[in-house]
């Protein structure tokens, strides 16, 4: 007799005892593993079976093998079976202490001027977490290199990036006095291709600067730059000493601007925004601690 499967707990039960079938490939081997009789795991597997209204094994006497139906059943199981795990999961974490390690990339000038400070204080308040910071400005690929969580502070994400903006900056073309009393400051995005720049080569999208003119005008500047780093301070150091004119994002250039060292130029255009990302590894279930520590940075770096 095939006893009917009722209830949301039974059909995850016997989710869970499809996945072992399916990735043991015998109903002896899950029935010796779960200590019953093998005709126990065959009735669980038919009753389920039943209440799909699908073959999901096609069964003989020497192999078993999953029908086309199983095989995209087997990928669904694992889904919701990974999804119960993980809230499961969280929790039972949500009720202790946080532990364990977490291991971040940040862009270097961004991680020293605004971030270290923060995942300090977390760390203080957070004994029982590990923090392992790696300040660089290339683009890592979080999988291949076993990193929790990334700081991307870009105008433009790949679509497929599993991200959460957590803080916003702004860009701000600028150049020293001395350049500009020699050179006199650019009066429309235009007149950039008569300057000397200063290119930041980690730089992603346009193969220039970006401005929108008072009138709605979105102008494009490709960049004649005698100096390129993929470090914005390097840049913001090299326009102090009148070297041309540079772009930074505001966390770079306040120290500069506040003792007047830098000058903004063509402050009537605007340029993008760049959003500041928390970036998470695809297809992962993200640890309490990480999402804890992310809610941390979203609300000190907009509070």
């Amino acid at each position: 007799m095939i006893v009917a499967i009722q209830t949301t707990m039974d059909r995850l039960d016997a989710m869970q005892l499809f996945l072992r079938v399916a990735e043991l490939g015998s109903f002896s081997a899950v029935a010796q593993q779960m200590g019953v009789a093998r005709s126990v795991v065959t009735r669980q597997i038919a009753a389920l079976e039943a209440h799909l209204g699908v073959k999901l094994m096609a069964r003989s006497t020497r192999r078993l093998s999953l029908t086309a139906a199983g095989t995209a059943y087997l990928e669904k199981c694992r889904v919701i079976l990974n999804l119960v795990e993980a809230a499961e999961t969280g929790i039972a974490e949500q009720r202790q202490a946080l532990r364990g390690a977490i291991r971040i990339g940040t862009p270097l000038s961004y991680g020293l001027k605004r971030l270290s400070p923060l995942l300090l204080d977390f760390a203080q308040q957070h004994p029982e977490v590990a923090i392992d910071i790696d300040y660089n400005d290339r683009r890592v690929n979080l999988i291949e290199e076993g990193m929790d969580l990334a700081i991307r502070v870009t105008a433009r994400l790949d679509p497929a990036t599993v991200a959460r903006r957590i803080a916003s900056s702004r860009l701000i073309a600028v150049a020293s006095p001395d350049y500009i009393a020699r050179h006199g400051a650019p009066v429309t995005p235009e007149d950039i291709a008569h300057h000397e720049c200063l290119g930041y080569t980690a730089a992603s999208g346009p193969p220039g600067w970006v401005f929108t003119t008072p009138d709605g005008r979105t102008v494009t500047v490709p960049l004649r730059a005698r100096i390129t780093a993929s470090n914005g301070d390097v840049l913001a150091e090299a326009a102090a000493r009148g070297m041309g004119l540079t772009c930074q994002p505001d966390f770079i250039l306040d120290p500069w601007l506040a003792d007047g060292r830098l000058l903004p130029v063509l402050t009537d255009c605007a340029m993008p925004e760049l959003g500041v990302y928390a970036v998470l590894p695809g297809n992962r279930h993200v640890p309490h601690r990480v999402r804890v520590l992310m809610d941390w940075l979203a609300e000190s770096l907009t509070g």
